[in-house]
C-alpha cells in the first residue's frame, strides 16, 4: 500500500467515526466487557498505568479508573475524544496510532476493536511501538474481527485475523509472545453471531 493510499484509508476511517460518533457511543458504551476487562487487569500490578489505545466511547477507560488504575486515553477521532472525555471525566488525547512514541511507560495497553483498522504492514509497525511503550513484562489486549478479510468494509478499513494467521503475523514482531487467544461473540445486542478474536500478548525479557 502506497503512503498516499494509506493516508486516505486512515483519513476515511477517522472521518467515519467523526460523522457517526454519537451513534457509535450509544451502540458501545453499555456493552458488557467486564469479563475481558477483569482478565486483562488480573495480569497488571494494582494501580498500574494503562493506555486505552483507541478508546472510542471511553467505556473501558472509565471501568479501569473506577478500579484504581492510572489511565491515558487516546482516539483518532476528534468527535469521539470529546464524547469520551465527557463520559470519563479525564482528558482524551486525539492522536493516530502511529504517533505513539513513549518507551517503557505502561503496564498494559488496551486496544479493544481499534488497531484492527490498520493495514497489516502498518499494524506491524504500530504493535512494535506498543511493545516499546510497555514496561517489563507488560500486557497488550487487542481484538480483531474473526476471519481472513482485509480491506474497506462499511466505510472503514479492517484487517481480520484467525488464530493461525495472527500466530504467523506476530512472529514478525520481536519482544512479544501470545499469552492467550480466544473467540467470542459480539457483545452488542443483535450482533451476537459476529465473531471476534481476542488476544493477550506479553512483553518478553530479551537478554
Amino acid at each position: 500500500m502506497t503512503n498516499e493510499k494509506l493516508n486516505n484509508t486512515i483519513t476515511s476511517t477517522i472521518e467515519y467515526y467523526n460523522k457517526n460518533a454519537e451513534h457509535f457511543m450509544e451502540e458501545t458504551v453499555t456493552a458488557d466487557f467486564t469479563a475481558i476487562q477483569e482478565m486483562f487487569l488480573s495480569l497488571l500490578p494494582p494501580g498500574g498505568r494503562i493506555l486505552d489505545f483507541g478508546c472510542g466511547s471511553g467505556r473501558d477507560t472509565l471501568a479501569f479508573l473506577k478500579r484504581g488504575y492510572q489511565v491515558d486515553a487516546t482516539d483518532g477521532s476528534t468527535e469521539m475524544c470529546k464524547l469520551a472525555a465527557e463520559y470519563t471525566g479525564i482528558p482524551v488525547r486525539q492522536m493516530q496510532f502511529q504517533e505513539l512514541s513513549v518507551r517503557e511507560h505502561y503496564d498494559g495497553i488496551w486496544a479493544c476493536s481499534s488497531i484492527l483498522h490498520l493495514p497489516e504492514n502498518e499494524l506491524k509497525n504500530v504493535i512494535g511501538k506498543m511493545e516499546t511503550a510497555l514496561n517489563r513484562c507488560g500486557i497488550i489486549y487487542a481484538s480483531f474481527k474473526y476471519g481472513t478479510f482485509a480491506g474497506e468494509r462499511n466505510e472503514r478499513y479492517f484487517t481480520d485475523f484467525t488464530e493461525e494467521s495472527f500466530e504467523t503475523f506476530v512472529k514478525q514482531i520481536k519482544g512479544l509472545k501470545i499469552k492467550k487467544m480466544w473467540i467470542t461473540g459480539d457483545v452488542r445486542v443483535g450482533r451476537e453471531k459476529e465473531k471476534w478474536l481476542n488476544i493477550l500478548l506479553r512483553k518478553q525479557i530479551i537478554s
